[in-house]
């Protein structure tokens, strides 16, 4: 008789439960959604729409096995529920129901990713695994731009690559648009200075990768990147100082930062085309000013719930082909996310979408003034990109945008949330009180 015993079959429930699936899970996340235009161009849409779709099968799988160690009030931020319900909500009176729910579809799904990623990793593990992926991206962005521009010395179409190196620009990678390019690569730097300061990778790499993403910074010749790598600075500095400051001295300075955001704002927005002008972008601003403009104009025809969720606008549908018809142009947003949110789910969606940001970027602000690891400065500064961003550009309502925004939403959520006041109870007088779950609470 053979000693030899059969072969075990591998638990599926231990293998979704395994650091190692999530750890290639939310590779693949950020790599399908960080190239999502590359996807699209070589294999079209349908073919990234069944990766994603996979991939939120796969995710609601592992979520499942790991139920008992995510609470379901924590699961996501409630505005951002909020949102995704009133976007579901606008197909009943979208102009295009099956477009609207497709587009209500993609939202719901990529949001979905999110939050799977913001509870199978921690932070630490989401900005090692982002930095691996904008690494090889940008990597092969400035490889195919090099064959294309100079080797080849021809465009690739299907990857909207017009090979423009040779002239030192402006490039577009594999993101689509040297506007795209540009964000990519100021969320890249400041992934990656994260990563140098948390010695997640060896000082060589970290030093190649932010050259790297520096160089296609200059070479997308994106003058976005110069406004949002303004305000990212700022923001890093200021949030610097509030993490030197002792604990009693906290609150007072980060009121006076947000009088002083708000104060900054409002004389950025007042000063805008002089700035435009500093920038040499006063012709890119006055196309934009004219598409708002028809944009609130025509937003007055259903101001509170807006004419359906559709994401990225088809420029064949109403009311994009009217806004596109008016003004003798094709827009495929409205370049601003705030006004696109207000066109498509009215008032009330762009409140939502507004108080969804404005909690994110308060609580994990708040939670990089309290922790030291400098790992937990990433969400705050990367929320600070993606809404100056939103200024001018929609790229936060979908895709690789969408993403980080609810990434980071569920990971401050996380940690301050008012979910965690209604788990404790009050001080009984021979103790302290504790949560439903037993554990002392922190007071």
């Amino acid at each position: 008789m053979s000693d030899a015993r059969p072969a075990m079959r591998p638990d599926p429930r231990t293998l979704l439960a395994s650091a190692e699936l999530a750890r290639a899970f939310t590779l693949t996340v950020f790599a399908a959604t960080f190239g999502a235009p590359a996807i699209r161009g070589a294999a079209g849409d349908v073919t990234y729409a069944t990766i994603l779709a996979a991939l939120c099968l796969l995710g609601g799988a592992m979520l499942v096995t790991r139920r008992r160690e995510i609470e379901v009030l924590h699961l996501a931020p409630t505005t951002l529920v909020f949102l995704i319900l009133w976007a579901g909500a606008s197909v009943l009176w979208s102009t295009d129901a099956l477009r609207s729910l497709a587009g209500w579809a993609a939202l719901l799904g990529v949001s979905f990713l999110g939050v799977v990623v913001g509870h199978v990793r921690d932070a630490h593990q989401s900005v090692r695994a982002l930095g691996d992926v904008l690494r090889w991206l940008l990597a092969a962005s400035l490889v195919l731009e090099v064959l294309s521009g100079i080797l080849w010395d021809t465009p690739i179409p299907f990857l909207g690559i017009q090979g423009d190196i040779a002239e030192l620009g402006p490039v577009q990678g594999l993101f689509g648009s040297r506007n795209d390019l540009g964000v990519v690569t100021v969320v890249a730097l400041l992934t990656f200075l994260v990563e140098w300061r948390t010695r997640s990778v060896r000082p060589a790499t970290a030093v190649s990768s932010v050259i790297l993403a520096a160089l296609l910074a200059v070479l997308s010749g994106s003058p976005t990147v110069i406004v949002v790598a303004a305000a990212t600075a700022i923001a890093a500095a200021a949030l610097t100082s509030v993490r030197a400051l002792p604990a009693r001295r906290r609150r007072a300075v980060q009121i006076g930062l947000g009088l002083a955001l708000v104060v900054l704002s409002a004389l950025a927005w007042a000063q805008r085309f002089a700035i435009a002008a500093a920038l040499d972008g006063r012709a890119d601003l006055s196309v934009r000013t004219d598409l708002w403009g028809e944009i609130l104009r025509l937003s007055d025809d259903r101001p509170v719930v807006g004419f359906g969720w559709f994401g990225p606008w088809d420029p064949a549908d109403a009311p994009f082909s009217t806004l596109n018809f008016t003004l003798g142009q094709q827009h495929a947003s409205a370049l601003n996310a705030f006004l696109d949110v207000l066109l498509q789910l009215g008032w009330v969606g762009l409140l939502v979408f507004l108080v969804l940001c404005a909690l994110a970027l308060a609580r994990s602000w708040l939670v990089a003034g309290e922790r030291r690891s400098v790992v937990h400065t990433w969400a705050p500064l990367t929320l600070v990109v993606l809404l100056t961003v939103s200024v001018f550009e929609s790229s936060v309502l979908s895709g690789a945008g969408l993403l980080l925004l609810v990434l980071c939403a569920v990971r401050a959520g996380q940690s301050r949330s008012w979910r965690e006041r209604l788990e404790r109870v009050p001080e009984p007088p021979d103790g302290p009180a504790r949560t439903q779950g037993g554990r002392e609470s922190a007071g």
